[in-house]
Parts: structure tokens; sequence; C-alpha cells
């Protein structure tokens, strides 16, 4: 399953390697690729929305599904 997340607040390299780390820290995530100048990520692996949502938030960032 891949999931992609609309990330605000990542200004950046730090902030990307920050909401990468928290994203492959959710068990279930079994690969992470953050766009820092666009502003999302894209999380493959079983992890549900919610705790993916929950880890970005942990880091200061907002997340929301990418429509």
């Amino acid at each position: 399953m891949t999931t992609e997340l609309k990330v605000e607040g990542m200004s950046c390299g730090h902030c990307k390697m920050s909401v990468e780390k928290a994203l492959r820290s959710v068990p279930g995530v079994e690969a992470v690729e953050v766009f820092l100048a666009e502003g999302r990520a894209v999380v493959k692996g079983e992890a549900p929305v919610e705790n993916l949502i929950e880890a970005v938030q942990e880091e200061g960032y907002r997340a929301q599904v990418a429509r």
C-alpha cells in the first residue's frame, strides 16, 4: 500500500530528514520518500494513516492525506 501525505511546515533539509526519520519509525512502514520542495511524503507499507500523521505531528509539522 502506498500513502501520500501533504506535509506543511518543512523549510530545510533538516526538516525533511526529521519527517523521514519519524515516518520510518512507524511500525509497518517499508519505505519513505519526502519531497521538501513539494511538501509531500510518499510512504510504502501497511502502517495506518493515523499513525503516519501522528508521527509527523509529533515532530512539529502538519500532515494530512494528499488528495
